[in-house]
This record gives C-alpha cells, structure tokens and sequence, in this order.
C-alpha cells in the first residue's frame, strides 16, 4: 500500500494541487496529513476543502488552532499573527468546524502521527538529534510522521546507538530494517529547506520502503495570491527562496 504523507499546506493551494497531482501520478491510495492546512496562504478554504475531500486521517496543526481561536497566537511572529488573523476573519463556519473537531496526534497503520512532536504534538520541533533522542520515548510504534519544522527529513535509531538525523531532498529512499524511526515530510506550501517545490513523503507501511518527493508548482501564482489578498509581503517572499 503506498500512502503520500502531507504536512504544513499553510493556504497554499497552487502547491496542494500540484502535490496532489503528483499524488495521483504515483498511485498512491491514502493520504495521510500532519496538519497546518491554513495558515500563511491566500486560499485556507481551498484548501480545507480539498483535504477534507481526499486525506484518510488528518490532524490539526498549530496555526489551525490559532485560526479557529482555540489557541492565542502570542508565540507567532508578527507576520505569522497577521496571517493567522486575516484566515479566522476568511474561513468558511464549515471548514472552521472541522479543524475544530481534528486532534494534533494520532495514529494510522502503526505509524504515530504528530503535527509537532510525539512528546509535544502542538508547537515542539524536532530538529536536533536530542529532541529527536526524547521524541524516540513518547510513543512506542516503529515509525512515527511529524510536520511543523518545514524541513524533510529523518531521525534513525539503532539500539543504543546515537540517533541519526538527515536532512532529504528529492528522491531520497529508505528501508525501514530493525530501526525506529521519526520522519517529516517536508512542506507542501511553504518549504524552508531551500528547495522551494513543494515537498511530501511518499510511504508503504507494510513493505517498509519510503522517499521523500518535490513537486515544482507556481510559485509566483501563490506569492501573487498573498499579496493580492492584503497578507505581508514577506510571506510572498520567501516563497521563491524556500525558507
């Protein structure tokens, strides 16, 4: 079974699509997303729409939470605040409703997902071998999927060995083996790896095999949204530099 694991859409729907295109290219039969379908793009409600139309599990991510008002937005950065603020003031009641009723942790076909952690599922990032060293103690499936970060990689434990942490890019593939595992994505509408294609992880849980894909899509099209909306320029920026 092959599954395309999604994270950090982040209102971006000319990179959603073009994920999903690439999705439906690779035949993959689940969708699977980590969260943060809204955040700093021009289209929240484009993209709440689809994902509820096509993700078999999905969760609730930080900035979702922020929109939704279930969460303040005291720890986002000026601009982040901003767009948090024009998405509550844009999202449709239905959608809203349904990130409301989204958790940000769960699990699917013994893979634990989180949006941030295992340990902290709303705000930590795992992007040190020693977050990643206590992450590898709250959950105990071999293969745990996170978001947040917006940078593809992978977190391997052998035994006692020191855990090894990868940053990925396109066509990275890994076996499974004997060792565990916390592995992201990457992400769909605002990559920070310096790689600006949108990023996801394509997975087959049963034969243990995955690889980390980029897609090119129209970068320009989504930073022109931004600023037609009203949002900061600064959102619009970085989409070129993927970071």
């Amino acid at each position: 079974m092959h599954v395309a694991v999604l994270s950090d859409i982040h209102g971006n729907r000319h990179a959603l699509d073009a994920v999903l295109a690439d999705v439906d290219d690779r035949g993959c039969e689940e969708i699977w997303c980590l969260g943060d379908i809204v955040g700093y793009g021009a289209d929240p409600n484009g993209c709440c729409a689809a994902i509820r139309e096509v993700a078999r599990v999905c969760l609730v991510g930080n900035h979702d939470l922020v929109a939704i008002g279930a969460l303040s937005s005291e720890q986002f950065s000026p601009d982040a605040a901003a767009a948090a603020a024009w998405t509550a003031g844009e999202l449709q009641p239905e959608h809203r409703a349904w990130l409301g009723g989204l958790a940000p942790d769960g699990a699917a076909h013994g893979c634990a997902l989180a949006h941030g952690s295992p340990r902290h599922p709303v705000w930590e990032y795992v992007l040190s071998p020693s977050v990643a060293e206590a992450s590898l103690q709250a959950f105990d499936e071999q293969i745990a999927l996170v978001g947040h970060s917006h940078v593809a990689l992978s977190c391997a434990k052998a035994g006692r060995d020191p855990v090894e942490l990868e940053q990925r890019a396109d066509g990275d593939e890994l076996l499974i083996g004997a060792r565990r595992w916390i592995l992201n994505p990457g992400s769909v509408g605002q990559p920070r790896d310096q790689d600006p294609r949108a990023a996801w992880l394509e997975l087959d849980p049963f034969e243990g095999r995955l690889a980390w894909r980029r897609v090119p899509y129209d970068v320009e099209g989504a930073a022109r949204a931004i600023r037609d909306a009203g949002l900061p320029a600064s959102l619009a920026d970085r989409l070129p530099l993927g970071r």
